[in-house]
C-alpha cells in the first residue's frame, strides 16, 4: 500500500511539474531579426535578447493620447517585476522614427522614471519597417495620419506583448488598462 501512495505521489508531482510554466496564449507569431537605434545611440536587436522573456509594446513622444498612459503603466509593470524579483526585459519601439531620436527617446523614459537597466527603447528605422513590424508581426495597428488634416497624431495599437526568449510573441496585453498588467504578472510568475 505504502507503494502504491508513493507511486500516486510521484505520478501527481510528475503532472504539477509538466504543467507548471505555461501559460495560455493569445497570439503565435515568429519575429524576424532585427537592429535598430537605443537611447543611447547603441545597436540593439533580436540576437540581444534570445534567451530571455520580454514585453513589448510601441509608443512614441509626441502623443498625446494613449502612449503616456502606457508609458506609465510600463513603468508600474517594470516596477512590479522589481520588486517580485522577475527577471524580464522591456522593450519599447518607436512608432515616429523621424522624430524620435536617440536623445529624445531618453529624455522621454527619464521623464516616466524608467529604469534603463532592463528597458530599451528603439528608433532607427523607416517608418515603413516599424509599420511592417507591427502590422505582421505583432498583428496591430499602426497609421499615421491623413496629411491636410491639421491632426498629427499617429494612430497604433495600445497592447504590450510578451515574447519568448526564442523570439516569439505569445501574449497581448491590454496597455492602458490594469487588468492587462496584473495578467502580464501572473504569467511572468507563472514561467520563472
Amino acid at each position: 500500500m505504502r507503494h502504491v501512495r508513493l507511486l500516486l505521489v510521484f505520478i501527481l508531482l510528475t503532472l504539477l511539474v509538466a504543467c507548471g510554466g505555461k501559460i495560455e496564449e493569445n497570439i503565435s507569431e515568429q519575429l524576424p531579426e532585427f537592429e535598430y537605434t537605443t537611447q543611447n545611440g547603441e545597436t540593439f536587436g533580436l540576437n540581444d535578447l534570445k534567451g530571455q522573456w520580454w514585453l513589448a509594446s510601441f509608443v512614441y513622444t509626441n502623443c498625446k493620447t494613449v502612449c503616456p498612459v502606457m508609458t506609465k503603466n510600463m513603468a508600474k509593470l517594470q516596477q512590479e517585476l522589481k520588486e517580485n524579483k522577475l527577471d524580464i526585459q522591456i522593450v519599447s519601439f518607436s512608432v515616429d522614427p523621424e522624430f524620435d531620436t536617440p536623445e529624445v527617446l531618453k529624455q522621454y523614459a527619464k521623464d516616466y522614471g524608467v529604469d534603463f537597466s532592463n528597458w530599451t527603447f528603439l528608433t532607427g528605422y523607416q517608418f515603413k519597417t516599424i509599420q511592417d513590424l507591427s502590422m505582421n508581426y505583432f498583428k496591430t495597428s499602426l497609421q499615421k495620419a491623413s496629411p491636410g488634416t491639421g491632426n498629427d497624431q499617429i494612430a497604433h495599437g495600445t497592447s504590450f506583448f510578451l515574447v519568448n526568449p526564442k523570439g516569439k510573441i505569445v501574449k497581448k496585453y491590454d496597455g492602458v488598462g490594469e487588468e492587462g498588467q496584473k495578467q502580464a504578472i501572473l504569467d511572468i510568475k507563472a514561467l520563472q
